[in-house]
């Protein structure tokens, strides 16, 4: 029997892999995956992927499709003692002559090191066929010794077309809106569709606010017109996570293209920060590094840029500070680069740290007390404004050091 209060995103959950959508690159019929769900012969796996994916909904579907036992819990609300009961369930051969049982943990990334560690041994021997699904890279939230015992399954967006072929199937399917009469346009459905960026739960609930917040016209119909879907679905909803791996993911990429002189790029990818709800500090300092880094010598001033706007960013505040930073990220993007003064530093350290770089010459250490000029302290130094144009040839590098370049000009810019 159906049951009509769960949210319609609920209910349309497949049942079978014919049923599930999307996701072909690893349920392909000729994908490993698929083959090993349809023969029952899974082994650990881990689903990394963003909200409404399919995650949960694959989970259900090898949970139609396993003779062995399974259990769900949830990161958030279990515990040690949940994954002890579930393997203590499991070992009962009474009550699963399998002795094996699949767990499906959802949240994964929510357990904590000692949670994790309580399923290794289980893992290892075989008792659990782990399966955890998390919205975070599992390589960074997931203890490494379960990643070695797992097959990490990343899972993409789903596309439009999926997201459009689940919302068909939702309108005429019994335990999804089918007992209504419901006329809306596929411009409509598509326009719903691509709104949920990729989210096909965020879909799903968007035509159900739509369906039972419209009234029924005189001829019995539910209409669902463009602006009702608009006001259903509200903003395009952002594949973001200023705390998660996307956050890193779109920084990375906005780094990346005021690097490669894309100021187009690099708005965008601002745009998506901020729309995510990124601090505007953080983008700040981040167009700061990469002027000094990739602009360098090339175009000086775009640091002083740069650091200007850091400042005016932390002085004026969102709405306006989005302006500062389009600013300073379009003059850092359009600037011409140099990584010479990178580079240089880079190579110092590296010397400083691993050889023996030898002494300070005599003649360039300060002599700040009476006498130590007798031990060679500052005898010799030749005052450089002394000489014409302010230049005299002598020795400043330690002996062991002499002829080391660090700082190579480009010459492929005007500096």
């Amino acid at each position: 029997m159906i049951d009509f209060s769960k949210p319609l995103a609920y209910r349309m959950r497949p049942k079978t892999l014919e049923e599930y959508v999307g996701q072909e690159h690893v349920l392909g019929k000729d994908k490993i995956l698929y083959r090993t769900i349809k023969a029952d012969r899974l082994s650990s796996i881990i689903l990394w992927g963003p909200p409404g994916c399919g995650k949960t909904s694959l989970a259900r579907v090898i949970s139609q499709t396993t003779k062995y036992q399974f259990t769900r819990i949830n990161a958030v609300t279990a515990g040690v003692a949940d994954i002890k009961n579930a393997i203590t369930e499991a070992s009962n051969l009474m009550l699963n002559p399998s002795g094996k049982c699949i767990l499906f943990i959802d949240e994964i990334h929510r357990f904590n090191k000692l949670q994790q560690d309580a399923l290794l041994p289980y893992v290892e021997n075989g008792t659990v066929i782990l399966i955890g699904a998390t919205t975070e890279n599992p390589y960074f939230e997931v203890n490494k010794a379960l990643i070695s015992r797992s097959m990490v399954v990343k899972l993409e967006p789903l596309t439009k077309e999926n997201i459009y072929e689940v919302l068909k199937r939702a309108l005429v399917a019994e335990e999804g809106l089918g007992s209504y009469h419901i006329k809306i346009e596929d411009e409509t459905l598509r326009k719903i569709a691509e709104v949920s960026n990729g989210d096909v739960r965020t879909a799903l609930n968007g035509l159900e606010v739509a369906v039972l917040t419209t009234k029924v016209n005189s001829d019995g119909v539910i209409e669902i017109t463009n602006q009702i879907a608009a006001d259903s679905v509200q903003n395009r909803k952002a594949i973001f996570d200023k705390n998660g791996d996307s956050h890193y993911d779109n920084i990375s990429a906005f780094i990346k293209s005021m690097r490669g002189s894309d100021a187009d790029a690099a708005i965008f990818y601002l745009a998506r920060a901020l729309n995510g709800g990124e601090d505007p500090m953080f983008l700040a300092r981040r167009i700061v590094i990469c002027a000094s880094e990739d602009v360098g010598m090339a175009n000086p001033n775009a640091l002083v840029v740069a650091n200007s706007a850091m400042q005016a960013v932390h002085m004026v505040g969102m709405p306006e500070a989005r302006i500062i930073l389009a600013e300073a990220a379009v003059y850092v993007a359009t600037s011409p680069k140099s990584n010479a003064s990178y580079l240089a530093i880079n190579k110092a350290l590296e010397d400083v740290k691993n050889k023996d770089t030898g002494e300070v010459p005599m003649h360039i250490r300060n002599a700040p007390a009476e006498g130590m000029e007798q031990f060679g302290y500052h005898n010799g130094y030749k005052y450089p404004h002394d000489y014409p144009g302010h230049f005299v040839e002598q020795q400043y590098l330690p002996d062991k050091m002499l002829g080391t370049k660090y700082y190579v000009k480009d010459d492929t810019v005007k500096e």
